[in-house]
C-alpha cells in the first residue's frame, strides 16, 4: 500500500486504545486530527515525540486538534507507556499492523547497516472532513507538535 497523500481522504480504521476502548478515525469527524505513527513504546525517540505532544496538548486542543498515536504495540504496552509518561490522548494498538500497512508505513529500514522491517515515523494532519492536510515524514520527535503548527501557518 502507498502512503496517503495530501488532499486524499484519510483511511478510516477501528481498533482498541490503551484503555480497551474501540476508537475509529471517523469518531473524530468534525475535528482536526493529528494522527501520528511511531515504531515502539518506551524507546527514546518515540518517548520524546509522545511527551512533546503531551507537553503541548492543551495548546493543541485550544487550536482545535485531537491527537491520536498509533504503533504496533499492544494495549497493555500502551497502557504502561501512557501511565509512565501521563499521556492524555489515545494510543491505538495495532499489533497485527493492519493500520500501519493501510497507511503504507510498514517498510524496510536500515539502522547501523542492518536492514529490517519497521514503522516509518510519520504524522498526518487531518481536517474535520477527514481529508489529509499535511503529511510529515521527517518528524522531529522533540519538536513534533510545533512542526505541525508551523506547517499550518
Amino acid at each position: 500500500m502507498t502512503i496517503p497523500k495530501e488532499g486524499e481522504k484519510a483511511p478510516d480504521f477501528t481498533a482498541k486504545d490503551q484503555n480497551g476502548n474501540t476508537v475509529s478515525l471517523s469518531d473524530f469527524k468534525g475535528k482536526n486530527v493529528i494522527l501520528y505513527f511511531y515504531p515502539q513504546d518506551n524507546t527514546p525517540t518515540c518517548t520524546n515525540e509522545a511527551c512533546n505532544f503531551r507537553d503541548n496538548y492543551q495548546s493543541l486542543l485550544r487550536k482545535g486538534f485531537s491527537v491520536i498515536g498509533v504503533s504496533p504495540d499492544t494495549e497493555k504496552s500502551h497502557k504502561k507507556f501512557e501511565t509512565k509518561f501521563e499521556l492524555p490522548f489515545p494510543l491505538i494498538a495495532d499489533p497485527d499492523r493492519k493500520i500501519v500497512e493501510q497507511y503504507g508505513l510498514w517498510a524496510e529500514k536500515i539502522m547501523f547497516g542492518r536492514k529490517y522491517m519497521g514503522v516509518l515515523r510519520t504524522t498526518f494532519v487531518i481536517d474535520p472532513k477527514g481529508k489529509i492536510l499535511k503529511v510529515i515524514d521527517k518528524v522531529e520527535s522533540k519538536n513534533a507538535s510545533q512542526q505541525v503548527l508551523d506547517l499550518l501557518q
